[in-house]
């Protein structure tokens, strides 16, 4: 039965504190010990013999704390008889470890009227056990009072249960007198509070004074602040105290920070022992190890060790085994079977397996079924689901339905989302909340953003100012940056634009570099220009080379300067056929003068 305090408390003695733990094998020191306390023994045994209440009470205590109930129960008795208020409580404690709750309770009385904090503290949790919580309130609240630590912590513990906004006051009392479950549980406390404040629980916030009581109750041994304690200090960067906590509460047991020391190793780059912890976690219960150590083995292609983990995780409670069950199936294709591990997850609230079962019935065809499933996930809050509800209702022409799923998206940080707020809201001709979406989507890395981005700004920015001797100023504008960020990530059309800006300065060789970048991204413009800039330089049949190359793929003014290449080669024909190539793509204005090139072409060859 657990003892009603540690040893100095309950026996109310300096002489007993903390006893010692021994092996199996005794070193020369503890034989000394052994020695010394049994000569301790022998005095106190015939001075309580002697008539010492004192003795009688202290060898009651020591017999007690051996486990000698037979031995301790009469010199516990005969000094409690004599008034010895320290042996009361002990023989109280003797009663209750042998099964007499009640008895014991009245010994406890006694000596808790007499002044014993140690008995207050045994009589309040006797009296709440048996429901009593004013009693319990009472006798706690006396015994916290005359300053004993367990009484502090019991008296915190009730109050807490019922949610009085004393109990912060006595666990932080508790707290402050080093017991580490108190520091422990005003940590949790100081955490939720903030957490409140922000309108967030994420399980540890992390405050400074929270982390203060973490570190102090990890200190002292308690495995769930440590754990805790290196999540903070995970958070915050300093991983390598943040490992060693994390295993400091692994190897007393605790399973969630064997789990999070091996996503700890992951991440610095070694699985092995990553692995091994994973594995400690995942056998003594813990979901998500169970899940990582499936995710290391189905990146080894050892899907049948990878599916038998992820069982254990989904056997452990954690719904992600479900869902990447479903993953490893759709990965095989072995469509049923994801689907039915999707349905599995999504009815336990899994709102990703959500939001790829519907996607998977999508595919079927089932546009039907797809949607609940997009709507539960995009309820509980996956951005991707509300992006592709977004996409459902644009495909049905449903464009206000569609804009307010990519607005909840993109406000969630969705980058493909906050595009298509942005394009709407140009098409809307709200500019600035173009903008403003625009600049969210390209800063989050798309290329198509940044490209429309840079549109706007360029359609805004004023004429270059001309320098003192009429030659133009270049200043390097936002709009260029945008447009050079879209053509690094392979946007053609901006690779096109920043071509042209290159050769407007005069610089020929970068303009040619972005120009081939374009047309090997399949650009016809890319390949129009490009003739275009070799042409100037004077490298005409080059030119003509690329022209082809864009005429082939449709560029109707490429069609035209070969049309106009021929001719003046003398080669009328083949001038012939490309500007009727370039009347057949247009657009209107080259039509027309591709119409006037072919009939003064024909005239020249019928004459």
């Amino acid at each position: 039965m657990d003892v009603m305090g540690d040893k100095a408390t309950l026996f109310e003695t300096g002489r007993f504190v903390q006893p010692s733990s021994r092996e199996d094998t005794e070193t020369p020191d503890e034989t000394g010990e052994i020695a010394d306390e049994a000569a301790e023994e022998l005095r106190q045994r015939l001075a309580a013999e002697a008539g010492d209440v004192e003795a009688m009470s202290v060898l009651g205590a020591m017999l007690l704390r051996r486990g000698d109930l037979d031995g301790a129960e009469p010199h516990l008795r005969a000094a409690t008889a004599a008034g010895d208020r320290a042996a009361a409580n002990n023989l109280g404690v003797l009663l209750h470890q042998r099964g007499y709750a009640d008895e014991a309770a009245g010994w406890w009385r006694i000596a808790a009227v007499a002044g014993s904090a140690a008995a207050a503290h045994a009589l309040g949790r006797h009296h709440r056990e048996r429901g009593d919580e004013p009693a319990a309130e009472y006798w706690l609240r006396q015994s916290a009072e005359q300053g004993h630590t367990l009484g502090a912590y019991a008296l915190a513990d009730l109050l807490e249960h019922r949610a009085d906004a004393g109990a912060e006051r006595w666990m932080r009392v508790a707290a402050e007198r080093g017991h580490r479950e108190a520091a422990y549980r005003l940590a949790r406390a100081l955490d939720r509070r903030a957490a409140g404040e922000n309108d967030a629980d994420n399980g540890v916030h992390g405050t400074a004074e929270a982390e203060q009581w973490y570190r102090q109750a990890a200190a002292r041994g308690h495995r769930r602040a440590a754990l805790h304690l290196g999540t903070i200090l995970e958070r915050r960067g300093e991983l390598k105290e943040a490992g060693r906590w994390y295993l400091t509460s692994a190897k007393d047991g605790e399973a969630r920070a064997a789990c999070a020391l091996g996503f700890l190793l992951r991440d610095a780059g070694d699985t092995e022992n990553a692995a091994v912890w994973w594995l400690r976690a995942a056998q003594d219960g813990d979901g998500n190890a169970a899940n990582a150590l499936g995710a290391l083995h189905a990146e080894r292609g050892e899907t049948q060790t990878a599916e038998r983990w992820y069982r254990a995780a989904m056997d452990a409670g954690d719904v992600n085994g479900a869902y990447n069950l479903g993953l490893l199936c759709a990965e095989q294709g072995r469509t049923p079977q994801a689907e039915q591990w999707y349905r599995r997850a999504a009815y336990a609230g899994h709102r990703e397996a959500a939001n790829a079962l519907a996607i998977l019935l999508l595919q079927g065809g089932d546009e039907t079924g797809a949607e609940p499933w997009f709507s539960k996930a995009a309820e509980a809050g996956s951005v991707d689901a509300a992006f592709n509800l977004g996409i459902l209702h644009a495909g049905r022409g449903e464009d206000e339905a569609a804009l307010g799923w990519y607005e909840r998206a993109a406000a969630a940080g969705h980058t493909e989302a906050a595009l298509q707020v942005g394009m709407a809201r140009l098409r809307a001709g709200d500019e600035q909340e173009a903008e403003r979406h625009l600049r969210c989507a390209a800063g989050g890395g798309s290329a198509e953003a940044a490209y429309r981005l840079a549109t706007v700004l360029d359609a805004r920015r004023p004429p270059e100012p001309a320098h003192e001797l009429g030659e133009p100023v270049h200043r390097r504008s936002e709009c260029e940056e945008w447009y050079e960020r879209a053509a690094s990530q392979g946007h053609r059309r901006a690779q096109v634009r920043v071509g042209m800006l290159a050769a407007a300065r005069g610089d020929v060789v970068e303009a040619a570099r972005w120009y081939r970048e374009a047309v090997e991204a399949g650009s016809r413009n890319g390949a129009f220009n490009l003739g275009l800039l070799l042409a100037r330089e004077g490298s005409e049949p080059e030119a003509a080379v690329w022209w082809q190359r864009a005429a082939d793929a449709g560029h109707g003014r490429a069609a035209l300067r070969l049309a106009l290449v021929y001719a003046r080669r003398g080669e009328l024909a083949e001038g012939q056929r490309w500007a009727d190539r370039a009347a057949t793509l247009g657009p209107e204005s080259v039509a027309e003068r591709a119409v006037r090139l072919r009939d003064a072409l024909r005239q020249e060859l019928s004459a």
